[in-house]
């Protein structure tokens, strides 16, 4: 007998439109979710939605709301009164659960109408969902109540970013920056389960006198961080130390949203074995490479992490390291999904996190990407509405063709023509041009080697100067 699949976990979407949103930017908002939900291999059985001035600070939601998302996770659609697990209850609501015990229902279901106990089981278990997905970011409360009122697991929108991270990350410097992100998100999140946890204890590493056992996890969490900062910091110095033999050379940066075709484009202009996967972040650590076929002087690329909107400022801080790699290069070639609706929000996402980095001063070159899926009709529009960028696909030579010869002449741009007449006593000026400018023209004679160069000025005069 054949096995069936594994069947994947259903998550319902939640979100709220508050006030001053716009339609079309709330409904990117929630296909980004979904997207998310997908890169983590949920399966998204419903999407929930509400318009309110703001979230409410109980469950982020309304009662009817919450009692229809109770609805697809079995859960009761109530917050309970008082702390999870077992409940501290009078002597009276004990004679309750004693009655209702009598009559066959289960104790702590006094109170709610059969409305609503119809309401939970409106869905066959085998459809309901086991997650909800939350499309903002909630306070401890907020999570704690929703998971009360629908007794399934809740993630708001960085426990969802965080868990693709940390899914994601291959190498160890990749790790440790989604290890310190994660850990300052479960910081002020960590609460006291079960009873009996506040004794004093002795012993090193143990309780000191009155600390309690939340206190003592917050202290665990916060000499991680410094453990694995540590960690980080020397790796950070061996990059920065690649960085700086680099400084010389002129580079390139790859960046745009997450999904954009960064990778894509990464292999096509480097002929790297970039990873390239239709997720979400699938990319997390910077690959460079020179441009191919090669130039001289070599020109560098590098594919940076993906944005996302609401990306959690933890991460930007944690991978602050990486990004240098976009603030310390000479041109951002910003990639843009030109086939998505919401392009145009997701470019405003981007230059806001360049500027939070210090990289938006760069010379950028905007490439509207997935030309391929566009009519023609609509690449006439984004030619007319974006004049400066280039409307292209990475599936097409043509295009990648012409990406990199619009590189070139960026890099080419204070270039000037000049020839050189190098001894044959100084033939290591020869190999000095070769690395450092674009050789038009090469001969031999009897006085040496007479080079025709095309470089910017101050690579010539520095060519010259080792000629005296």
């Amino acid at each position: 007998m054949q096995e069936t699949a594994k069947q994947k976990p259903r998550a319902v979407l939640l979100g709220v439109q508050l006030a001053g949103v716009a339609d079309a930017e709330f409904q990117s908002s929630q296909g980004e979710l979904a997207r998310l939900a997908k890169t983590l291999g949920f399966e998204v059985v419903a999407r929930l939605s509400q318009r309110r001035a703001r979230l409410a600070p109980g469950a982020v939601v309304g009662e009817g709301k919450l009692r229809e998302l109770a609805r697809h996770t079995g859960g009761s659609g109530e917050i309970p009164v008082g702390p999870p697990g077992a409940r501290r209850r009078g002597a009276a609501a004990e004679d309750e659960d004693e009655a209702d015990a009598r009559d066959g229902a289960e104790p702590g279901d006094a109170g709610r109408s059969e409305e609503d106990a119809a309401d939970s089981e409106a869905l066959p278990a085998e459809q309901r969902a086991t997650i909800v997905l939350v499309n903002h970011d909630l306070t401890p409360s907020q999570a704690r109540n929703l998971e009360r009122a629908t007794g399934v697991e809740v993630m708001d929108r960085s426990a969802v970013i965080l868990a693709i991270f940390q899914r994601h990350a291959r190498s160890r410097e990749a790790r440790l920056q989604v290890e310190i992100a994660r850990l300052h998100y479960i910081a002020p999140r960590l609460r006291e389960l079960g009873t009996g946890r506040d004794r004093q204890g002795g012993g090193i590493g143990g309780r000191g006198a009155g600390e309690s056992a939340s206190e003592l996890d917050r202290r665990k969490v916060r000499d991680r961080i410094a453990e694995l900062r540590s960690e980080l910091a020397s790796i950070e110095r061996e990059a920065g130390t690649r960085r700086k033999r680099r400084s010389e050379q002129a580079t390139a940066a790859l960046v745009g949203y997450t999904n954009a075709g960064k990778s894509s484009w990464m292999r096509a202009l480097t002929g790297s074995g970039v990873l390239v996967e239709d997720k979400l972040f699938a990319t997390l650590d910077t690959t460079v490479r020179a441009l191919h076929p090669e130039t001289h002087p070599r020109i560098l690329v590098s594919d940076t992490v993906g944005f996302i909107r609401n990306l959690p400022h933890d991460l930007v801080a944690s991978f602050r390291s990486t990004l240098d790699e976009a603030r310390d290069c000479d041109l951002l070639v910003h990639l843009v999904d030109a086939s998505d609706p919401g392009f145009a929000a997701q470019v405003e996402v981007t230059l806001a996190v360049l500027r939070e980095i210090g990289a938006d001063a760069h010379p950028r070159l905007v490439v509207l990407n997935k030309a391929d899926r566009l009519d023609a009709a609509a690449r006439e529009h984004l030619a007319r509405e974006w004049p400066e960028a280039l409307v292209l696909s990475v599936r097409s030579p043509d295009d990648v063709a012409a990406l990199r010869e619009r590189i070139l002449a960026f890099f080419e741009r204070d270039a000037v023509e000049e020839e050189l007449l190098v001894p044959y006593a100084k033939q290591r000026v020869v190999s000095e041009a070769h690395a450092s400018c674009r050789v038009l023209a090469e001969t031999h004679g009897a006085e040496g080697t007479r080079l025709r160069l095309r470089a910017p000025p101050e690579v010539l005069a520095r060519l010259r100067s080792a000629l005296r």
